[in-house]
């Protein structure tokens, strides 16, 4: 199924994608799709700690897919539900499969 398995696309337009955060990391993006849990991989350099690593996920997508970004679900863990607006959902999932690939 490959990464558009983790992505979602609601009746408004919104579009959802299952991603899993490597807090703490020596380098920020996208890492990876881990294929057995269905999610993105996304590092970040922030810690987990009062929301950093919220924020650093949210920037970190909006600098590499664009849009309105925000964290819906798992504020608190490794494993989140992110939603994008503003962006069509075929021009995410060929991001995504660009950067996967590169990986």
């Amino acid at each position: 199924m490959g990464v558009a398995g983790c992505i979602q696309k609601t009746l408004d337009g919104t579009v959802l994608i299952e991603i899993e955060v490597q807090p703490g990391a020596s380098r920020q993006g996208i890492i990876g799709y881990n294929e057995w849990r269905g999610r993105l991989q996304v590092a970040v350099m922030a810690e987990a700690q009062k929301g950093k690593a919220n924020h650093a996920v949210c920037n970190v997508l909006s600098t590499q897919l664009g849009g309105e970004i925000s964290v819906v679900s798992g504020h608190t863990s490794r494993m989140k539900k992110i939603s994008i607006r503003q962006v069509d959902i075929e021009k995410i999932i060929s991001k995504l499969e660009e950067f996967v690939e590169s990986n």
